[in-house]
């Protein structure tokens, strides 16, 4: 017999099945093992076919593993909305490092709670109520940090388990993850799997074989990956910390979560919810459009009369570091009188704000790029700034131009050089630094009881820190600087520093205990740092979307980034170029900015120039990518344009 095979592996680049013989009989979503060029990879079977024209080669092995039909459905539609070669799509499906000898099927056991959950709040209740009573499958739940959106998710599963349909729930890191399994865990019991590409290869494979032979609901907890799990039936999918630039998949294919996530629940006529305390301006958008429901939470979960006190500092005040170049002598006091009471402190620096931009020091003045209103990049070979969007150029002033002021400067600051700084004034205090990368979130996941008991002193954190812990003992938290996240050269870098400020805020003044915030800035009286601490998401999101109107950027118009790669910064320009001028040709109705260099134009040996599409219509888009070179790289709904 003949059958079609998707194959599932990158050296694979074509758009259509393979076809294959093998004596035995297969079925549709049956996963096997077949030849491709000189190696063999996993495949999934699509169907039957005649005898074909041509010599075929042998499927080589198959299991009693198959993906269910609407992981098929979703595969298809995932080719035509995030258009990649197939064999990547397929590899997304697959199981890893299958091997002819598979597991028993594991018994499916019923568990009662292991664990009293806590009373819901008159805000909970209502906000469920209101959600189980829609009509529509879609929800946003805006709720502010500390209101308890973990507890809404444990009681909507709960529900869903009850009907026999499974539960996915997406977290935004690796990282993040041990979390809601250890809540989930101790609720559900044996009914919870977690999946993400750092536990074994064999951890994973039982994952995915137990997913896919589960005539019952289970509670699949994972990073965006999760969204593959072969699940027959699902009846909840719910996406945590929803507005984290995590979910977008920063390789082919370069989906979204939240759209494919939408998509899902869609096939399985699943509810979707959305749960964040800063949700994205495209979200929000869409949702109001729509009339799609916005629940809101304000209420902190546990009832407490503690408060906490916000102080603001100018960083332009220099008499204020004496002590330390980055840190106020007066977040310096809260620091040494924390740890004398055996208090937690947090100190927040933004990972990517270590690029070097022209900022006075005197008044505040930051380079802006007149076109794009982001930030201009110094370039320190050629002594300009640049905008990495529509590249605009201009010279380095020899004095501010609001004020006047010698005092230009090049700010950068790093989380280790702020490690080191607090090790020398804090010598005999226990400290931890998060940084983001890989390693650092698995060991943020490892250190997570540590984290919550208190052992650590000190954390020093970008992103990955503020996300999704409670920790009793925190009672100073300190942003180094709130401004660094304004100065990346992007569109979405205010909604980034709204987000992050908001959630830095949010670690304390959760019911535990007093707290104060330390927010270091060279602009107190902005208009965006009063709205992120007092989470006046209407006031930042009403001016938000008129910048985004009228620079034509998302909600207003669809983006398509495009890049060239090449051994040189000169025949990528070229590339890029000559490309571009073939676009506007060809397609009149689009808006094309650039060519531009990449924020960081050399990787790895190649340099990179881009440029940007944007459309009203999506699919304008799509016929664009069909018929793109293939020394062309391209990325739809890109998270940012850097």
């Amino acid at each position: 017999m003949y059958y079609r095979v998707f194959a599932a592996s990158q050296r694979y680049h074509g758009n259509e099945s393979l076809t294959y013989k093998y004596e035995k009989k297969l079925k549709i979503g049956q996963i096997v093992e077949v030849p491709l060029l000189s190696k063999s990879v996993l495949g999934i079977v699509e169907g039957t076919s005649n005898k074909p024209k041509f010599t075929t080669k042998s499927i080589l092995d198959s299991w009693d593993l198959y993906l269910p039909k609407k992981s098929f459905t979703l595969m298809q539609w995932l080719q035509s909305y995030y258009p990649a070669p197939l064999g990547t799509l397929t590899g997304l499906f697959t199981p890893p490092n299958l091997t002819k000898k598979l597991s028993p099927i594991l018994a499916e056991t019923s568990t009662s709670n292991t664990m009293k959950l806590p009373d819901l709040t008159t805000e909970q209740q209502v906000v469920l109520k209101s959600i189980e009573s829609s009509k529509l499958n879609s929800v946003l739940l805006h709720g502010n940090t500390g209101t308890g959106k973990t507890r809404v998710y444990l009681e909507l599963s709960k529900k869903v388990l009850a009907l026999g349909k499974s539960v996915v729930i997406l977290t935004p890191e690796i990282g993040l993850t041990g979390v809601l399994l250890d809540i989930f865990s101790k609720t559900f019991g044996e009914k919870v799997l977690v999946t993400h590409s750092d536990m074994t290869p064999k951890e994973r494979r039982l994952s995915w074989i137990r997913a896919s032979r589960s005539n019952s609901g289970l509670i699949v907890i994972g990073p965006r990956s999760a969204l593959f799990t072969p699940l027959k039936n699902i009846g909840l999918v719910i996406m945590d910390e929803a507005h984290d630039s995590a979910y977008k998949q920063e390789k082919s294919p370069y989906y979204q979560t939240s759209r494919v996530a939408a998509k899902i629940a869609a096939i399985h006529d699943a509810r979707f919810v959305m749960g964040t305390a800063t949700p994205l301006v495209s979200d929000y958008f869409t949702f109001q459009n729509k009339n799609l429901p916005i629940e809101r939470m304000t209420k902190l979960a546990i009832s407490s009369e503690t408060t906490s006190s916000v102080k603001i500092i100018d960083l332009r005040n220099k008499v204020d570091f004496t002590r330390s170049p980055w840190i106020a002598n007066t977040l310096l006091d809260a620091i040494s009188t924390a740890l004398k009471r055996k208090e937690q402190i947090l100190l927040f620096l933004n990972r990517r704000g270590s690029a070097r931009l022209v900022l006075c020091d005197n008044c505040g003045w930051q380079a802006m790029c007149p076109h794009c209103d982001i930030s201009l990049t110094y370039h320190h070979d050629t002594y300009n700034m640049r905008c990495h969007s529509c590249d605009f150029k201009d010279r380095v002033p020899t004095a501010c131009p609001s004020c006047a002021s010698n005092e230009l400067k090049f700010r950068s600051i790093g989380t280790k050089a702020l490690e080191i700084e607090i090790s020398k004034l804090f010598a005999g205090a226990t400290i931890s630094r998060f940084d983001g990368d890989t390693s650092k979130l698995q060991s943020l996941n490892q250190q997570r009881q540590d984290l919550q008991s208190g052992k650590i002193d000190i954390l020093i954190g970008t992103q990955s820190i503020v996300k999704g812990f409670d920790l009793p003992k925190l009672s100073v938290v300190g942003i180094i600087q709130a401004d660094s996240s304004l100065q990346i050269p992007d569109y979405t870098a205010s909604e980034l520093t709204y987000q992050l400020i908001s959630q830095v805020s949010g670690r304390i003044n959760r019911g535990h205990r007093q707290g104060s915030l330390f927010v270091q800035t060279f602009e107190p009286e902005s208009r965006l740092l009063e709205q992120s601490l007092n989470k006046d998401f209407a006031s930042f999101y009403k001016h938000e979307l008129q910048q985004r109107k009228l620079y034509n950027f998302p909600p207003y118009a669809y983006l398509l980034k495009i890049s060239c790669a090449r051994s040189s910064s000169k025949s990528a320009y070229t590339a890029c170029s000559n490309l571009t001028d073939k676009l506007r040709s060809q397609h009149s109705n689009l808006t094309i900015d650039g060519p531009a260099p990449r924020f960081i134009e050399k990787i790895a040996g190649r340099y990179s120039w881009h440029l940007v599409i944007k459309s009203k219509s999506r699919n304008r888009l799509i016929e664009v990518i069909k018929n793109l070179p293939n020394n062309c790289t391209f990325d739809i709904d890109p998270r940012d344009l850097l």
